[in-house]
């Protein structure tokens, strides 16, 4: 049995930063039956992003147990409060966190899921507990929260992924691969809210048929150029795409770009095929007056950072 660290009470002032990175889903299968919720979530495949979401927790020795979580951007923050409250437990300690978002909520850019696990690490490293704990529960936090199918697993790594066996690792099983492209993200609409997309049986249901038949193709292919295929195959079959962006993926695709829906969200991610393809899509949508910012892929998934490097906000 592997040994684990104690928890120990903070010093004073005790203060740490974790950043985790966002992402998008090309595909996906639900996979959210498992007997252990830690083997929960989906198979899939999709991109971690340079932007995410930083947690600055502080702690403080206190006659009882307070948390105060606060963000840049309106809240609740149900999930990342979720996790604060349960590594907190009953600990004699009041604890400070805030949220700084680089991405929109509720655009299918993982905010969510970053926001869950920046709040897991820094709170683990201020209490001095295990990153395993922090990891477990962001996971189980977000997967009973609504937030998303998987989300936490994905991003403890960088590149592009696949989530070959459900669930937070070491339950789960993901493989990550470098990813060369450049990615421009962009908006067209409101946010939609997970929790009313994972409470569609019949939707979900469509999308599990769509992603398993992709994923499928994939492990035939497992290369980044399969997957953008794939993930332009998956959009169309899960049809949670509105007029608005259906339209900007024709005209972003016959720019000779792939293009995609962001799961789940009014947002459209864009991969160009080269330098010619990418001033053509560039100027597509500065042509449909779509907002739009241009990142990479992540090089590492989340963790513990220095307070010196701040993000950028992407709109």
């Amino acid at each position: 049995m592997a040994l684990r660290a104690k928890s120990t009470p903070p010093g004073p002032g005790r203060e740490a930063e974790a950043f985790a990175p966002g992402h998008v889903s090309g595909l996906f299968a639900p996979a959210a039956r498992g007997r252990d919720p830690r083997a929960r979530g989906s198979v899939g495949a999709g991109i971690v992003l340079e932007l995410g979401v930083r947690a600055r927790a502080v702690a403080r020795p206190a006659s009882r147990p307070a948390l105060r979580l606060t963000g840049d951007v309106p809240g609740p923050f149900g999930i990342s409060e979720d996790v604060a409250r349960r590594l907190l437990g009953r600990r004699a300690v009041r604890l400070e966190v805030t949220l700084a978002h680089d991405l929109p909520i509720g655009q299918g850019f993982g905010a969510s899921a970053a926001g869950a696990l920046a709040t897991a690490l820094a709170t683990a490293a201020v209490l001095r507990r295990p990153s395993d704990d922090a990891r477990e529960t962001a996971h189980l936090a977000e997967l009973f929260g609504g937030g998303g199918l998987g989300g936490v697993a994905s991003i403890l790594g960088g590149g592009w992924e696949r989530r070959i066996r459900p669930g937070v690792p070491p339950w789960g099983r993901v493989v990550h691969r470098p990813f060369r492209y450049p990615i421009l993200l962009s908006v067209v609409g409101g946010p939609i809210p997970s929790p009313r997309v994972l409470a569609d049986a019949a939707r979900l249901q469509r999308m599990r048929d769509a992603g398993e038949e992709g994923l499928r193709r994939l492990r035939e292919r497992p290369t980044a150029e399969r997957f953008l295929d794939e993930s332009e195959r998956f959009t169309d079959a899960a049809g949670l795409a509105g007029p608005a962006v259906r339209r900007l993926l024709g005209r972003l695709r016959r720019a000779g770009a792939w293009a995609g829906q962001a799961m789940f969200g009014r947002a459209v991610w864009t991969v160009p095929r080269g330098p010619r393809s990418r001033v053509v899509a560039v100027e597509t949508l500065r042509r449909a007056r779509v907002p739009a910012v241009e990142i990479g892929a992540a090089r590492r998934g989340a963790g513990i950072v220095s307070a010196a490097g701040r993000g950028r906000k992407a709109f």
